[in-house]
């Protein structure tokens, strides 16, 4: 069964810097449309970024300016550049695609278990 793999958390000091990475575990043929998500303690799970195949960027408003989504397509990752990191970006980072398995199969809704990111004050 084919994953997502998230890496790159951490525990980073206010105004640092992190970068996140996404992989799928297995073989796949390629990723459509992917993004990554957060969760803070008592707080639903909220959209971070998002990236089309094409390569077409959305952000969430507190992230704007900050964050950067980009993806390799040739080694199917994507990543999540955290720059001027604040301490209410606390959360486990989780990451979510639309997997091409094969031509012929297609997994959409695919969730990694997530990466803790903690930006102490």
């Amino acid at each position: 069964q084919v994953q997502l793999v998230e890496s790159g958390g951490g525990l980073v000091q206010a105004g640092g810097s992190l970068r996140l990475s996404c992989a799928a575990s297995g073989s796949i043929f390629s990723i459509n449309n992917t993004g990554w998500y957060r969760q803070a303690p008592g707080k639903q799970r909220e959209l971070v970024a998002r990236i089309t195949r094409s390569g077409r960027t959305n952000y969430a408003d507190s992230v704007k300016g900050r964050f950067t989504i980009s993806r390799d397509n040739a080694k199917n990752t994507v990543f999540l550049q955290m720059n001027s990191l604040k301490p209410e970006d606390t959360a486990v980072y989780y990451c979510n695609a639309d997997l091409v398995i094969s031509e012929a199969r297609i997994e959409n809704d695919c969730w990694g278990q997530g990466t803790q990111v903690t930006v102490s004050s």
